[in-house]
């Protein structure tokens, strides 16, 4: 790896993305597979000014380990220590970088029921981190870095170290860091440009949007009132700016928990729990998945639908033209962070507060009662088409064609 690409593509994340700041401490999530980068990520964030970088390490065949031969008491016992250290981060106003590294496969064979177990105690015994991070009361950005087996996965017909050049050349292109650019300089432009979709949908407000495509996808997703279309950067409840995602290319908003009806055909494939879940459909009747099919690791996609009540509900839909740059790559990524950003897509799970008026303020009960869903996981796939035909409609009644054959119009 070019030292010069990872010394820019670490600043990106430590400026664009979580936009340290002077005094503030720092948390990376890190797989033992991305060292290098974490550790530039920590040096740059020094330079930024941070207070102090944690750099909280995890591999995921020691956790295939736990799932096979730790006790179910075990697999479901979070340390106090643990809660307190990320209780400490919250009191601390700390910042987030992680760093997503799938490898692919690497749980199948293991019983789901495991890692079901194993997630779900995680997710509860820390909510209130994950809380703080959506509702945006600290910075925190998501970005990606190869590793062998993924990269192999994504170019499986080239020598694996060839195959990982080629990984990390289209993840620095997909986040717009060259050789000889200035990527700050560019995702500021960038950032601009998407501000400028948020207002146009934001002044439409759309009551509801109809999906429609020949791959099957005839759906219609209401949109709670007073919404927010996103994308790009945001502030935290602080007024900090920052990107949560690099790359992205997508806006989106919040549907009603309630308000989702029809058929949704996954055009790509999604990774949950170390597996890959292939060829999918959801069916949707008053906002929750009735029916559901896979044709690959089914039972992956049951544990994702039954994680918990709202895991079954959209917390997200996000707009984006089938003409954009990933997808004119032509790249599979088999990683939700790049892919969903070649397509349309949809979240299973909790929502964003930031997606309706007053939201990051609002009670768990006020959320409630204007239509968000609240649940441990957020799981996003993609169902945009070269084909999708979209309609939005006013609560005036007005139609307005939004996407035809796969792109914005409006």
């Amino acid at each position: 790896m070019n030292q010069t690409l990872l010394e820019k593509y670490a600043k990106v994340a430590v400026v664009i993305g979580a936009n340290v700041q002077k005094n503030q401490r720092l948390i990376v999530n890190s797989s033992t597979e991305t060292k290098e980068l974490a550790r530039e990520i920590a040096k740059q964030g020094y330079l930024a000014g941070a207070k102090s970088v944690d750099i909280l390490w995890n591999d995921a065949y020691v956790s295939r380990y736990g799932y096979e031969y730790m006790s179910d008491e075990e697999l479901t016992s979070i340390p106090e220590w643990i809660i307190n250290r990320y209780q400490f981060y919250v009191n601390e106003g700390a910042c987030l970088i992680s760093i997503a590294s799938p490898i692919t496969g690497v749980n199948e064979g293991v019983n789901p029921q495991a890692i079901q177990k194993s997630s779900v105690a995680v997710s509860k015994a820390i909510a209130f981190f994950r809380n703080h991070t959506m509702a945006n009361h600290t910075q925190w950005c998501v970005i990606a870095a190869p590793n062998p087996i993924w990269a192999s996965k994504v170019f499986p017909h080239v020598p694996v170290d060839q195959a990982v050049e080629l990984l990390w050349d289209a993840i620095l292109k997909a986040s717009r860091v060259t050789e000889n650019n200035d990527p700050v300089a560019e995702w500021n432009q960038h950032n601009a440009t998407l501000a400028s979709h948020n207002k146009i949908l934001n002044d439409y407000q759309f009551e509801s949007l109809h999906f429609k495509n020949s791959v099957g996808t005839d759906v219609v997703v209401s949109l709670v009132k007073n919404h927010i279309w996103a994308g790009g950067c945001e502030h935290s409840s602080k007024g900090v700016l920052f990107n949560p995602n690099i790359p992205t290319e997508e806006t989106f908003t919040m549907p009603h928990k309630f308000g989702v009806n029809g058929k949704v055909v996954a055009t790509k494939p999604l990774e949950y729990q170390g597996n890959l879940i292939e060829d999918f459909y959801l069916i949707f009747k008053d906002g929750k998945v009735v029916e559901y099919g896979a044709k690959k690791n089914q039972d992956t996609l049951k544990n994702l639908l039954t994680a918990d009540e709202g895991s079954s509900r959209l917390g997200e839909i996000a707009l984006l033209s089938h003409d954009s740059p990933i997808s004119n790559s032509g790249i599979l990524f088999l990683n939700t962070l790049f892919d969903e950003n070649a397509s349309c897509h949809m979240a299973l799970g909790r929502a964003y507060p930031i997606n309706v008026q007053g939201g990051v303020n609002m009670s768990p009960e006020e959320l409630e009662k204007v239509g968000y869903n609240q649940s441990m996981v957020h799981s996003d796939f993609m169902f945009g088409s070269a084909c999708m035909q979209m309609v939005g409609y006013t609560f005036d009644g007005t139609e307005v064609v939004v996407f035809k054959d796969g792109n914005f119009v409006i």
